[in-house]
């Protein structure tokens, strides 16, 4: 073998030496971010880690198909491999350059996808610093954001992919993009109400203003939420019906389960009751509720005795309030009318429970 065969082999040696030691930086690298954060529960540490699996096979796939062109670029050079005479010398400048132009997109398309959702992990968690990792409420609202911004992130990327390999095929982009231009200009004056739908509900998701499971009021419609989606809002009323809100008509909201909520008791007594004795009885049952193992988690401060709201028909209409965890508003609210109703018939005060 002649010096430059020898020089040859030790240069493609090199590359896919450089290749192997470029994958094992990508891998040291990434498991080092990764192992930085504070992930606490198995299920998210799990996915995290096929996540970063994913991004360094992709990343060790491109250094070696670098490699490979370079050390076949390096043997064509220099060995002077003739061509055969049936592969036209076109077919083969085209595999060089514009072959391997479409591999490398598709690949770093492929890169770019998995680097973009593990950053929007790394800073799903980064955020989770300032919260408690334990919180439901705040794991369900990142998982939402997070699907969010994945799927923004997947389409424009592919977008963009698709555009680049057609010019690599020689195709002219620019009549699709002047065409996609008008045809997006037609729909958006055709369906203006969809565009501000779903414009409406991606800021709704994002500014975390109602979740599904939550207890709201939209549009003077009290229920549950089932589902949140980029168009529509959906909730179950106290009767069971299914109501469904386009979420660019929602001009009232009301998140009755955000943090705390209140449990709202309001009693009815007669004129010739003693108020401060109704008030005293009120408080001894709102201390033994609070005293309760069974309903101590949920109530986040002691009874608050509000005052006389009304008086109509000969009866004074005295209001109670409670602060309460979210969602538990409405079991708390009921225990504290069955106790005060119990306590009053005991006690000889004729009650009439809102």
């Amino acid at each position: 073998m002649s010096v430059t065969q020898y020089t040859t082999i030790g240069a493609i040696v090199l590359a896919f030496a450089f290749a192997a030691l470029a994958a094992h930086g990508a891998h040291a690298v990434v498991h080092h971010v990764l192992d930085a954060l504070d992930i606490l529960d198995a299920e998210d540490r799990a996915r995290m880690h096929v996540r970063a699996q994913r991004l360094v096979r992709a990343l060790t796939l491109l250094a070696y198909l670098v490699a490979a062109v370079a050390s076949i670029s390096i043997a064509l050079s220099r060995l002077g491999i003739e061509e055969p005479r049936w592969n036209p010398r076109a077919l083969s400048r085209w595999a060089l350059s514009h072959g391997v132009n479409i591999v490398i997109i598709v690949v770093g398309a492929a890169i770019a996808i998995r680097a973009a959702n593990l950053a929007i992990e790394h800073l799903q968690y980064t955020l989770g610093e300032r919260h408690h990792l334990e919180d439901l409420e705040w794991r369900r609202r990142a998982a939402t954001r997070r699907s969010i911004l994945n799927s923004l992130v997947t389409a424009s990327v592919v977008f963009v992919t698709i555009l680049m390999l057609l010019r690599e095929l020689s195709i002219d982009v620019m009549p699709i993009l002047t065409g996609a231009g008008i045809a997006g200009l037609a729909v958006g004056f055709g369906a203006q109400n969809l565009v501000r739908d779903v414009i409406s509900g991606f800021f709704l998701i994002i500014e975390d203003q109602v979740r599904v499971g939550d207890i709201a009021r939209i549009n003077g419609v009290g229920g549950t939420v089932e589902q949140i989606n980029l168009r529509t809002i959906v909730l179950r009323d106290g009767e069971g019906a299914v109501q469904v809100f386009p979420n660019g008509t929602v001009t009232a909201l009301a998140n009755l389960s955000k943090r705390f909520a209140f449990a709202i008791v309001d009693v009815r007594v007669a004129y010739t009751e003693n108020i401060d004795r109704v008030h005293g009885t009120i408080r001894e049952v709102g201390a033994a509720l609070a005293k309760d193992p069974a309903w101590q988690p949920y109530i986040l401060e002691p009874v608050d005795f509000v005052g006389v709201e009304s008086l109509d028909d000969g009866m004074a209409t005295i209001r109670v309030k409670c602060k309460t965890a979210p969602l538990h508003q409405g079991g708390v609210g009921n225990e504290l009318r069955r106790r005060l109703l119990s306590a009053f018939v005991t006690r000889g005060i004729k009650p009439y429970a809102m």
